[in-house]
């Protein structure tokens, strides 16, 4: 499960630096750079919650651009997947308490989050995509699947 995981964060990081580039080719407009932001920023809080340390008290919408971006993702991509190495096989199903940012108390399974962390990139990255489509940008192509078929081509 782990080697899983690990493929899906350098996925996460690899379809976000893909956009994100595609953000600041395209103007840098508003809304991307925002969800972009927005999406990087729950990265990190995630990351403390499984670590079981407290959230920052930094927004969970910030005003972020593009270049500050491209450091998040390369940052947000070294420090997941550093923690992702530390974990055996039963940590996976450890049960992570934490608080949500309005003081909420809950409890998931680490793969839950983790899971949850990539589904919520994904999420985010179409609505970009949708936005800067509409706005006359090519997208790139960022399926998973696209990724692993080129990942094994390049590793076989």
């Amino acid at each position: 499960m782990k080697n899983y995981f690990i493929r899906l964060f350098n996925y996460d990081a690899h379809a976000n630096r893909q956009m994100n580039g595609l953000i600041a080719q395209f103007g840098d407009m508003e809304k991307p750079r925002g969800w972009m932001a927005h999406l990087l920023a729950a990265q990190q809080i995630w990351l403390l919650r499984c670590k079981g340390l407290p959230a920052p008290g930094g927004p969970l919408w910030p005003d972020n651009n593009t270049e500050e971006m491209a450091g998040t993702i390369t940052t947000n991509s070294t420090n997941w997947l550093n923690y992702l190495e530390t974990l055996q096989p039963e940590d996976f199903d450890r049960i992570i308490t934490y608080k949500t940012l309005k003081g909420d108390d809950f409890e998931n399974t680490l793969s839950d989050i983790l899971a949850h962390v990539i589904n919520h990139g994904t999420h985010h990255r179409a609505q970009i995509g949708q936005h800067l489509k509409q706005a006359g940008a090519t997208l790139p192509a960022t399926d998973y699947i696209l990724y692993v078929r080129e990942l094994y081509k390049t590793t076989s």
